[in-house]
């Protein structure tokens, strides 16, 4: 296939698309969060790889190598488009407290849904973080940020989503006993 991506065949670029476009739809609307917004970077995503396939080495997977064309995509979109979103040092991080989670079990869609609603600078450190593996090393060279700032944005990113999910947990059990006191 990337041979035919390489001489511009359309229905390779159609199969790459249709195979792709899906979870690449869910990484670019993980760091936009409108998803609207996130099918137009999605869509300059993928003209990126048309364009650049040529520099595809063929070393590590190819999903992985539109993941990273994606990730940037959305990135550059929220650098464009969203300033000032990365202002904190880890030095301003100690009035965060750090919540225990317990044991729960609550569906992705729960858990996408809360990351969703961190701030931006919060969910992007959080998403390349967390979810793309990324080192704070590598996320301050992406963002334009200091190795600190990106530490102290992923530790209040958890410490909101660890309490985010305690008050989750909180109102499924009020829920729980409500329906064991109703019936």
């Amino acid at each position: 296939m990337v041979k035919a991506l390489k001489k511009s065949d359309a229905r390779a670029q159609r199969l790459l698309y249709e195979k792709y476009s899906g979870r690449m739809m869910a990484v670019c609307f993980r760091y936009v969060n409108d998803r609207t917004i996130a099918e137009d970077v999605l869509i300059e995503g993928f003209m990126k790889v048309f364009d650049k396939i040529g520099q595809y080495k063929s070393e590590g997977s190819l999903e992985g190598w539109i993941r990273r064309i994606m990730v940037n995509e959305s990135l550059g979109y929220l650098r464009k488009h969203k300033h000032q979103v990365f202002q904190e040092n880890i030095e301003d991080a100690h009035d965060v407290h750090d919540y225990q989670v317990t044991d729960s079990f609550f569906a992705q869609e729960d858990l996408m849904a809360m990351i969703g609603k961190l701030s931006t600078g919060y969910q992007t450190v959080f998403n390349l973080y967390a979810i793309e593996g990324y080192s704070h090393a590598e996320i301050a060279m992406m963002l334009g940020i200091t190795e600190s700032t990106s530490k102290s944005q992923l530790h209040r990113a958890r410490a909101i989503l660890q309490q985010m999910v305690l008050d989750w947990e909180n109102e499924h059990k009020k829920k729980v006993n409500y329906e064991k006191a109703s019936g």
